[in-house]
This record gives structure tokens, sequence and C-alpha cells, in this order.
């Protein structure tokens, strides 16, 4: 006879946007907002009944509510309300995760003292992931999307050849990728205090791109782990990052069928094929938790 294994269900992608007004001043939080529960649920798999079974269609009300009843003072924060709010209002469920992508916005001056207007920002989408099980927390943020750009101090040879091998070695190369990170704080018990959440986002960030800058890079590979040293060096809060990193390449034109020389001045921007360098960098004697896929995260 066949039997349930793991399963979960929730409702997917609430876009909540709360704007807090402070006289003239107006602040916004832009999320999108995914539920999953899990626990006693094997009956309504088994024989349809729903006696276990929250809708959907709550959760998603509860999205909305929260927002109002608690605010969004950080993505993560948010997170942890509806999390502990699910599994301890609800005896079936057992483990509540929250996945939340939030979306930036940058204030557009103005001539007049309203402060109302806003523009949506390029840079990134921040992300977080909050788990729940009733007695221990699993926080883990990161961001997608954060295209950067070393247009010198790269360099790329003594690479391994064979016979399919064309790639010419490179002693100065535009360096540029787009950055896919998470990292898992060491936050995991109410007992302890939580960090800063906005503050550790920023932080990370910071060092993130300070670190990529500052690397006379070798290699992709090298660069990932300066990164990731840098975030780990810097913020104790956080023990482990993961980062994909797309090498988003910029091949020189050949100009000279032209009668011009290219001297590191033009270049093709390929979107494919990339290569894909990945990697963890862990605080010594931390056990990694980050699924090495980050689709799967």
């Amino acid at each position: 006879m066949p039997i349930l294994g793991q399963n979960q269900y929730g409702k997917a992608e609430n876009r909540v946007v709360k704007i807090t007004r402070d006289g003239a001043t107006h602040h916004i939080k832009d999320l999108n907002v995914s539920v999953s529960l899990s626990g006693d649920m094997d009956e309504v798999h088994y024989s349809g009944s729903n006696a276990n079974v929250l809708p959907t269609d709550t959760t998603k009300n509860t999205v909305f509510a929260f927002a109002k009843e608690h605010g969004i003072e950080s993505a993560e924060q948010f997170g942890i309300h509806l999390a502990r709010h699910f599994v301890t209002s609800q005896e079936p469920i057992r483990t509540a995760r929250i996945r939340i992508e939030e979306y930036a916005w940058e204030r557009i001056d103005a001539a007049g003292e309203e402060e109302h207007s806003f523009v949506r920002q390029g840079q990134e989408t921040r992300l977080t992931q909050i788990t729940y099980d009733g007695s221990s927390w699993e926080v883990v943020s990161g961001l997608k999307d954060l295209t950067v750009m070393n247009s010198t101090n790269s360099e790329f040879w003594g690479y391994v050849k064979d016979k399919y091998t064309t790639l010419p070695e490179a002693y100065d190369r535009i360096l540029a990728t787009e950055v896919s990170a998470r990292w898992r704080f060491n936050w995991s018990d109410d007992q302890q205090q939580a960090p800063d959440w906005e503050n550790s986002y920023e932080q990370v960030k910071k060092h993130l791109l300070q670190a990529f800058a500052e690397t006379y890079s070798l290699s992709l590979q090298q660069t990932l782990y300066q990164m990731g040293s840098r975030i780990i060096e810097n913020r104790g809060e956080i023990d482990e990052v993961r980062f994909s990193l797309p090498n988003k390449h910029h091949f020189l034109v050949d100009l000279e069928p032209f009668g011009l020389k290219n001297d590191n001045e033009v270049y093709l921007a390929a979107d494919r094929p990339y290569g894909l360098i990945e990697a963890t960098v862990l605080r010594d004697g931390v056990e990694p938790r980050i699924p090495v896929d980050l689709t799967n995260l």
C-alpha cells in the first residue's frame, strides 16, 4: 500500500504593500509573501477530510491583517510574526515556513514638502525564509539579481588545457556577475536577542560589495570566497553564506578587420552560455544547512 510522504500546503505570492503615514512623509514596505504549513495532514490526503485544514484563503487574509496589526518592521520580523501565529494557533500545524521577497522603493526628491513620491529601486530583490517548528527558528535571508562589474583588476590564466580548449588567457578582463546569495543567522531561540534585521541586511550587502570591488581577482571563485569571508568575519550573527554567481562574460571584439585597435575598450556582452560558480562559506565549526541548489530554498 502506498504511504504518504512529506507534504505541505499554503498560499503563495501574497503581494502586500504597507504604507506608513508619518504626517506628510510616507514609508513603503512592498512584500511578496508565501506561506507553507505542514503537520498532521494525513487524513486530508487519504480520505479528503478537511478537519485539520486551515484554508489557504485564511492564510492569505492573515498576511494582510498582520500587515495592519503588526506593521512591517522588516521582512524577517513580519515572517516571524506569521510563522509563530500559524504554529501556536492551530494544533495540527507543526511547522510553518514563510518565504518573503521584498522590493525596495526610493524616495523622489520633489520641490514641495510632501514626501510621498517614490521610484522603484532596480538593484536587487531582498529575500528571507522563516521556518518555525514551535520550539526553534531558522532564518535564512539573502538577495538576488544584484548585478556587479569590475572593468579591470581581473585575470584568468594558468587553467587546465586540453584539445577542446580555445579560450585565450586573459591578464586584464571585465569581471561581471549577478549575485544570488543566502545567509543563515545563528539566532534560533526566543531566549536569544534577535538581530537588528534591517541593519544586518544593509551591512551584509555593504561587505559583499566592498569585497567584490577590493579583490584583485584571478578567478570568480576567489572573489566569491572573499565576499563570503568578509561577511562571516564582520557579522557575528551570521554563520553561513551561500553564493550562486553566473559569470556574465564580456568578450573583447576583434576590430582589426576595420583597421581599428581595440585596447580593452569595446566588448560583446554575452548572456549565454555562462559559467556558473557556486559555493558556501562557513564559520569554522558550523555545519552547512543552506541547500546546495538555491532554487530549493
